[in-house]
């Protein structure tokens, strides 16, 4: 007989709530995210939330839009190796499947680039950016 076992809680900063919109946790106060000279402390900043939230945003995107495109690309190279009738196939006077295929995986790429940096510009630069203001209040702080 095996009984229903719950994970541990997590820490109290990982229980923190982001909207995008409030300022910066408590938690981030737990340590301070700058040395006693004001230079920032970059293994506090990689341990803070803040941070913690920006790499699992970027991962959010990267993983799966990788994954995606790889696939994309194995299909085209598949196709390219083992289905030779296939993009022999005439379109249109001398443009082929295959020619498609090719020019599709740059139309991919762009597409992949343009949408990443309108990615970033809403979600990450945000992001990097409070976490750039938290250092600076630390710094500051840290100076008086």
């Amino acid at each position: 007989m095996t009984r229903d076992r719950q994970p541990p809680a997590p820490p109290p900063s990982a229980r923190a709530v982001d909207d995008g919109t409030a300022g910066p946790f408590p938690e981030a106060g737990d340590r301070p995210l700058c040395g006693p000279s004001g230079e920032p402390d970059f293994a506090a900043i990689q341990a803070s939330p803040e941070f913690a939230r920006l790499r699992r945003r970027l991962r959010l995107f990267v993983f799966p839009m990788t994954a995606l495109f790889l696939c994309w690309y194995l299909t085209f190279a598949l196709f390219s190796a083992y289905g030779n009738e296939f993009m022999r196939r005439k379109v249109t006077g001398e443009i082929n499947v295959g020619t498609l295929f090719g020019l599709a995986q740059f139309l991919t790429t762009i597409t992949i680039v343009v949408t990443y940096a309108r990615f970033a510009k809403k979600r990450l630069d945000p992001q990097t950016d409070r976490i750039h203001e938290l250092v600076r209040a630390d710094a500051e702080a840290g100076r008086k």
